[in-house]
């Protein structure tokens, strides 16, 4: 990958309402951090679900500023769902430099940073560094930033990483777009990766224990993801969150109701998840029965 990338970090989720959000995705079975606020620069709040080494991000935006028009822009386009997906960073800076010498016009890495309620009544800030490739080169209207974490310990703290639903960490992202073989092989260029057929399209893999990106037809997709309704899912875009947990049937039990239980999977609908379906399947392979045990 690109000199500096460690592989995927976390997805942002983009949302109208960031407590309304927080609620059903608590209902899924998540713990979530406390509310946090960005800088005034960035003009939006955030809700994250941590894993052992990357989370998802529930973003909104709570006042227009140039650096959220984009993101403005993706909920005016597509509603809610997955807008964004980071890498880690270890130096953005040189990040930058390298995208530069690709010819890729990076901006200067922005800082920022949010408050933090830490255990015993003390407070912290997270601080970052991010960087974005140009948003107009967005694969399958995938945008793509890096992130250089510089206080692992006020995102990554340990009360935040459990979840009754057992979710451990970001599996893959499913994205469905008329031309996966493209998208896919564009995505691959811009952090130097590489893009490999598979049998259901395009894949692109992040680093070791990171997850990966799957590109697909809409049709492959449905055949993959058969509860989903085709009328939902966007014309190219991020269909699906799949998350690897230990317990499927604490998945299951947790998702409750919205919970659609497979032979090897359980999977909630984009309707109840901000915009994509989520997925949860086992690291290694399980008995299916295993998934209905009490």
């Amino acid at each position: 990958m690109l000199a500096s990338l460690e592989g995927l970090d976390h997805l942002v989720v983009m949302v109208r309402n960031l407590d309304a959000a927080a609620d059903r995705w608590r209902a899924l079975g998540f713990t979530l951090s406390p509310r946090g606020t960005h800088s005034a620069h960035l003009g939006t709040g955030n809700y994250t679900i941590m894993f052992g080494v990357d989370y998802v991000e529930l973003l909104g935006v709570l006042h227009e500023t140039e650096l959220n028009a984009p993101s403005r822009a993706f909920l005016d386009r597509r509603g809610e769902g997955i807008e964004r997906a980071a890498f880690t960073t270890s130096d953005a800076v040189a990040g930058v430099s390298a995208l530069r010498a690709r010819g890729i016009d990076a901006r200067a890495p922005i800082e920022f940073s949010r408050p933090v309620d830490l255990p015993g009544g003390r407070r912290a800030e997270a601080a970052f560094s991010v960087f974005h490739w140009p948003v107009e080169q967005r694969p399958a209207d995938l945008r793509i930033f890096a992130c250089q974490h510089h206080t692992r310990d006020t995102v990554w703290m340990p009360g935040l990483q459990t979840h009754p639903n057992t979710a451990t960490g970001l599996a893959c992202v499913e994205i469905v777009t008329p031309t996966p073989a493209e998208a896919a092989a564009q995505l691959a260029g811009l952090i130097d990766g590489r893009a490999q057929p598979c049998d259901a399209g395009v894949r692109v893999a992040t680093a070791p224990g990171r997850g990966d990106f799957l590109f697909l037809t809409q049709d492959a997709f449905i055949a993959r993801r058969p509860s989903a309704p085709r009328e939902a899912l966007p014309a190219e875009g991020v269909a699906a969150l799949v998350l690897h947990v230990a317990d499927l049937g604490a998945a299951a039990r947790s998702a409750g109701a919205a919970a659609v239980v497979g032979a090897s999977s359980v999977t909630v609908g984009a309707d109840r998840a901000s915009g994509a379906m989520v997925v949860f399947e086992p690291r290694d392979p399980i008995e299916p029965k295993s998934i209905n045990e009490k």
